[in-house]
């Protein structure tokens, strides 16, 4: 009897102690399973996802400040300016008012002989930028503006080393320039290809904003992602330069900060900052940089100190709108119209005319005004090549020989007047006068101004606005307001205005 108690005793011991582990092992699945669910409902990234090219995303950046970061330099241009100097002028007071001596006036020679001339003042006006190194021997990659014109180039390493610069070679057009310090066994960035970028990258600028005012020649690294590719900036921000395909980041680019280079997480440059959009000026999430495909077509001849020269077709074109498309005939918006060309031009040689819209250049389709710009630019000087236009609806052929861009050579926009004339279809216009051509930097010597443009008018719509200059109306020539009233009198139907920007579509409406 005591032996079956004690069997029993022992048997409820294991039973409780079996149930007690399912218990406690059953709460622990169910624990578990929850919070398996939690993750399932939240995605929880762990840190090491964030990672490209082998890198967690923050040692990508730290990888490259302390690679690439070492060959970035700071630069400090300084230019000599002299203002002033001349003759004085001496002045003698009447009742009247104030006048100046005669040439010939004895006081006039008594007050140059004391005096003398006025002397020239010299001032120097300081420039501050960035560089990268791409060669141990001191060979330094930066923009064009930033050593313009330099008496003295200062270079500073990242380890506070200071060196002179020397211009090796500088192309103001690319904006991009080579210059040398004498130094060896330097750090150095490796060019990476601009031609794989993709929109969403990211991307790390090095340079110096603010220059040498933060007194730390250690370069500033910020990262970002590539915003857009093939940016153009207008003539008005661009001036003398080709800024035609440019790539823009979101990465911080400040002022100084100008021929640093913009750099993949590899730490391969990928582009040469180069300005930015601010309404302030600064930083406003809006930086452009020269993509480094640009700069290595012409680094090997800025480096040997040699010109750098670049096609050249001397016309004026814009992009084809819907409305051109249906005036013209054309099957779709490829290509380019061609506004002007100007005399004794490749493109005049070659037998391109007005209204001809440019499908192919040497073999290659022509989708709009960027791509025609930039093969033409890198287009060999003396070069023959193929060019394929549509005119009055039939496609052709033309050779033609490319030539070198001269210096500012453009076809100008035009200013406004302030008198009044017939208005037709929005459009309030007059003859171009002498003092309105001197006033607005007019060349032309024919045509007629647009004063003003009635809002919602069908100019409007097209596109007219105050100053443009009317050279053509369906293809017939206006000389002035006789001829423009001449033609407008007998006109049904949409109209082809060439003006001196390009070509507007007026749509006829009976209502203006």
């Amino acid at each position: 009897m005591k032996t079956k108690k004690l069997f029993l005793g022992v048997g409820l011991l294991l039973s409780g102690a079996i149930f007690g582990f399912l218990i406690s092992a059953k709460l622990d699945l169910f624990s578990t399973a929850q919070s398996q669910g939690v993750k399932e409902d939240r995605i929880v990234f762990p840190s090491s996802s964030l990672s490209f090219e082998g890198f967690r995303m923050e040692d990508a950046v730290i990888n490259v400040a302390n690679t690439t970061g070492k060959a970035v330099v700071s630069i400090s241009a300084e230019v000599t300016k002299k203002i002033g100097g001349g003759v004085r002028r001496f002045y003698f007071r009447t009742p009247e008012g104030q006048f100046p001596f005669g040439e010939n006036d004895p006081f006039r020679r008594f007050f140059d002989d004391f005096f003398g001339e006025i002397p020239q003042r010299e001032y120097k006006q300081m420039g501050l930028g960035s560089g990268v190194i791409i060669d141990p021997e001191g060979i330094i990659l930066t923009n064009q503006h930033v050593v313009n014109q330099a008496d003295k180039i200062t270079v500073i390493l990242p380890d506070g080393r200071q060196f002179r610069g020397e211009i090796k070679g500088e192309d103001p057009r690319s904006d991009v320039a080579i210059i040398k310090i004498n130094a060896r066994n330097l750090p150095v960035a490796t060019l990476g290809d601009s031609d794989n970028l993709k929109i969403g990258q990211w991307v790390v600028a090095i340079g110096n904003p603010y220059g040498f005012a933060m007194q730390n020649p250690e370069p500033t690294v910020t990262a970002g992602v590539i915003s857009a590719l093939h940016r153009t900036l207008g003539k008005s921000l661009a001036r003398d330069k080709d800024y035609n395909d440019l790539i823009q980041t979101d990465t911080a680019i400040n002022p100084g900060n100008s021929g640093g280079p913009l750099v993949n997480f590899k730490g391969e440059i990928v582009g040469i900052n180069v300005a930015i959009f601010s309404t302030t000026g600064g930083y406003q999430g809006i930086g452009f940089a020269i993509p480094i495909n640009n700069a290595k077509r012409i680094l090997s001849r800025l480096i040997e100190g040699k010109k750098i020269l670049h096609g050249w077709l001397g016309v004026s074109v814009q992009d084809l709108t819907d409305d051109l498309v249906g005036y013209f005939g054309l099957a779709d918006k490829n290509g380019v119209l061609v506004v002007g060309v100007l005399k004794n031009s490749p493109a005049e040689q070659g037998g391109i005319k007005d209204s001809d819209v440019i499908k192919q250049f040497d073999n290659k389709a022509i989708t709009n005004v960027r791509e025609l710009l930039s093969i033409v630019a890198k287009t060999d000087v003396g070069r023959k090549v193929k060019v394929v236009v549509v005119r009055d609806k039939k496609q052709m052929s033309l050779d033609l020989v490319i030539g070198e861009r001269p210096q500012g050579e453009d076809l100008e926009e035009q200013g406004i007047a302030e008198s009044k004339t017939i208005t037709w279809r929005g459009l309030a216009v007059d003859d171009l006068k002498s003092e309105n051509a001197q006033q607005f930097n007019i060349k032309e010597k024919e045509g007629v101004l647009v004063l003003s443009v009635e809002p919602n008018s069908p100019a409007d719509e097209a596109g007219i606005i105050p100053g443009d200059l009317i050279l053509e109306i369906n293809r017939q020539k206006i000389r002035n307001v006789s001829d423009y009233k001449k033609i407008i009198s007998a006109l049904k139907g949409d109209a082809l205005i060439k003006a001196g920007r390009g070509f507007f579509i007026i749509k006829e409406n009976s209502g203006k």
